[in-house]
């Protein structure tokens, strides 16, 4: 069975965010590939004892529905900690006055500040997540919008452009739990928004 694979990012030293967090955090983001591909492994050993013709084996049924339950925490997982760490890897880059990202974030929100706080808002919300900018396929729009742990509240048929970790992990270690405000200000300004501009120009491909 084809394995997902760990890949490996080459990120600046960060304001704010310590080289020691990213360590830790990216130790976590290799757990999550791990699982996805266990996860799998678990699905395909079990099937072969179900027969579907006799319902032979049967009692698999229930238990890779309760792992099938898993596989879409840790895959997200997996994928959206990709979006947040590949977003450093260039080293800090401003975003690009007029570029295709820029305009389309001026006619929907109405200015790139306007987007801005709105995006700081949602990121603040309380509790684990993520904030999220999607590029929606189906309308050719920009979407923010706040997912639940990895799992719920991911748009479907929606691209992922940028990802913002807000679980605890993430910031706790270097701003404490007061700091949740002063970690997004920071993840702005280590961006290389040259990535971002990259993942929406895919995105509508």
């Amino acid at each position: 069975m084809k394995q997902f694979a760990t890949k490996s990012f080459k990120i600046p030293e960060l304001r704010g965010i310590s080289t020691k967090n990213i360590e830790e955090h990216l130790k976590l983001y290799a757990g999550y590939v791990k699982n996805a591909n266990l996860i799998l492994e678990n699905i395909a050993e079990l099937k072969k004892n179900i027969d579907v013709t006799t319902s032979a084996g049967a009692g698999n049924v229930y238990a890779l529905g309760e792992i099938g339950r898993r596989f879409g925490f840790e895959y997200n997982g997996m994928r959206n900690h990709e979006t947040y760490f590949a977003a450093f890897e260039g080293g800090a880059k401003p975003p690009i006055d007029r570029s295709p990202l820029m305009t389309m974030i001026t006619e929907t929100w109405g200015s790139f500040d306007m987007w801005l706080a709105e995006f700081r808002t949602i990121a603040m919300t309380r509790g684990i997540g993520w904030a999220m900018l999607y590029y929606d396929r189906k309308d050719s729009r920009l979407l923010n919008a706040w997912v639940d742990e990895q799992h719920m509240g991911q748009l479907q048929d929606c691209t992922l452009v940028l990802a913002l970790d807000m679980w605890e992990h993430s910031y706790v270690a270097d701003y404490q739990p007061s700091g949740k405000k002063a970690y997004v200000e920071d993840f702005f300004v280590n961006l290389d928004w040259d990535v971002i501009e990259n993942n929406y120009s895919q995105a509508g491909k």
